[in-house]
């Protein structure tokens, strides 16, 4: 576990110092609602994501915290089933719904904290069924966009621009 916690660590490290605190404090306060279940970790080419769920089903994430190079979000997988009165949520997709944690204070906020209440809830016997929560790593891209605003992602080459020919600028 520790060596995972490690490898994790170097994940939020390439952020900037703010983004990777952000990351950090919103994992630590998702993992205190999720006492139990899994923590999916997802490295992938345009953020880094830590899902909760109560399998180790990326299917069955309840929420994810995702990190971008000016920004972490909270994500709720199933956010257009919930009620916000507060109207915080955003996204137009058919499914997810998101708030942007800027500033940090807004992952602690009472309507975030009501939405994260309200989307537990439907999964509270599977969470309670499930094993004290571990980390599983899903997955590593090979190939990722810099994780810092204006840079190139660590120990990853940037291809080189095409050379522009005649047919291409048509």
């Amino acid at each position: 576990m520790k060596r995972a916690q490690q490898g994790l660590g170097d994940f939020i490290a390439r952020y900037s110092p703010e983004i990777a605190s952000d990351l950090r404090a919103a994992r630590k306060h998702l993992r205190t609602r999720f006492p139990r279940g899994y923590e999916l970790v997802y490295d992938n080419y345009n953020a880094l994501a830590f899902g909760f769920s109560p399998t180790p089903r990326a299917s069955d994430v309840i929420v994810s915290v995702a990190g971008y190079p000016q920004w972490a979000t909270l994500f709720f997988l199933k956010g257009t089933r919930l009620a916000d009165p507060e109207r915080v949520l955003q996204g137009s997709g058919s499914t997810v719904r998101c708030v942007r944690l800027q500033p940090r204070s807004v992952l602690r906020s009472a309507p975030v904290q009501a939405l994260l209440d309200a989307a537990i809830a439907p999964h509270a016997a599977a969470l309670e069924a499930a094993p004290r929560l571990s980390t599983i790593v899903k997955s590593i891209s090979a190939r990722q966009r810099p994780r810092r605003p204006g840079g190139v992602a660590a120990g990853v080459a940037r291809a080189k621009p095409r050379k522009r020919t005649r047919a291409s600028a048509k």
